[in-house]
């Protein structure tokens, strides 16, 4: 999907959007705060995302991990207001979205956009790879935009020649190729964030590393602030800045990608870590609890990771861990952390 803005809508330029260049430099383009997202359901509120606080910052990835169900692409969703969080706040640009007008969020959207898990579904299978790129220009046209010139720049950009793919249709592309016209169609839009949600999960290992240095590279090159959702730790450590370990609807660790995944400091981001495979050795123990995850139907009580954790005690069931700092850069919701306890957690 991608959104692109209307340029007959004088809405468009509208004050209440505040320019990119307006912010101020090292200030996160997107930041949400207070993020919690609760769905109804017939057995009573499901809570998918409960007070998580997030920013994305230029030339940056923050990758968001943990286990299916644990709320990630519920917060994708929610950033991009598909539908808007239950509560809390997200800012582009220092603009708080939900302050907008429909129009003006419509003009808004363009900055903001996903790449999907399933590049082919993603893509009208009857469009020749030139129209799917220019989707966004075709939706809303821009006059000081040629259409061909995107179309050629996005698709060179994505290593996909357009005099040799621009007239293919999804069906003759492999997994690879599909997910970098998914992503050249996001460019087009000109985004300042970009959202992989599983992006390289459906894609053989070689296709994953072609796409994860492609989303490293464009990142770089273009200053775009990066969410990479995934629950694959090595995929994690080659396409991110930062880290941030989701658990049951909450951030439970946070701090740069080669700091946490080098020495866990929560149980459970251990526990993912000892669940990864490695070629010519068994798996290691995980060392948690035999007991069934819990459902975001009926949180526990206290740490929502006790149930299941080894070090549980009185007090994880009777206290929410809050984020704290466990070294420079690294914060981590545990009562007893694996590392920083010296710092007097």
């Amino acid at each position: 999907m991608t959104i692109a803005p209307d340029a007959a809508d004088p809405e468009a330029v509208s004050p209440d959007v505040v320019s990119p260049d307006a912010a101020p430099p090292g200030t996160p383009v997107l930041e949400a705060t207070g993020l919690s997202v609760v769905h109804r359901t017939r057995s009573g509120p499901l809570h998918a995302v409960s007070g998580v606080d997030l920013a994305l910052h230029p030339r940056r990835t923050l990758a968001l991990v943990g286990e299916s169900g644990s709320g990630k692409s519920s917060i994708a969703k929610a950033l991009l207001r598909l539908p808007p969080p239950t509560t809390g706040t997200v800012t582009l640009d220092g603009t708080d979205l939900a302050t907008l007008s429909p129009r003006a969020l419509r003009a808004v959207r363009p900055r903001l956009q996903m790449v999907f898990q399933d590049p082919l579904s993603s893509l009208n299978p009857h469009r020749r790879v030139r129209d799917l790129v220019a989707e966004p220009l075709d939706a809303h046209p821009d006059p000081a935009r040629d259409r061909e010139q995107v179309v050629t720049e996005q698709l060179a950009a994505v290593g996909l020649p357009p005099a040799l793919f621009g007239d293919r249709r999804p069906h003759q592309l492999s997994g690879g190729q599909a997910q970098r016209v998914a992503i050249a169609r996001a460019l087009a839009a000109g985004p300042r964030v970009l959202i992989a949600d599983e992006a390289v999960s459906a894609l053989d290992v070689s296709a994953q590393a072609t796409v994860l240095n492609l989303l490293r590279g464009l990142t770089e090159e273009r200053g775009l602030a990066g969410l990479f959702i995934s629950h694959d730790l090595g995929v994690v450590r080659a396409v991110s800045d930062d880290v941030a370990v989701l658990q049951l609807g909450r951030i439970c660790e946070r701090g740069p990608t080669e700091a946490v995944l080098a020495a866990p400091a929560h149980p459970y981001t251990a526990a993912l870590l000892a669940a990864v495979p490695e070629p010519g050795r068994p798996l290691r123990d995980t060392g948690l609890l035999p007991t069934d995850p819990p459902s975001p139907l009926a949180p526990p009580s206290g740490c929502r990771f006790r149930t299941r954790c080894p070090l549980a005690d009185a007090r994880c069931a009777t206290e929410e861990p809050q984020l704290r700092e466990v070294a420079p850069g690294r914060t981590v919701a545990c009562h007893r952390p694996l590392v920083g306890t010296a710092a007097g957690i």
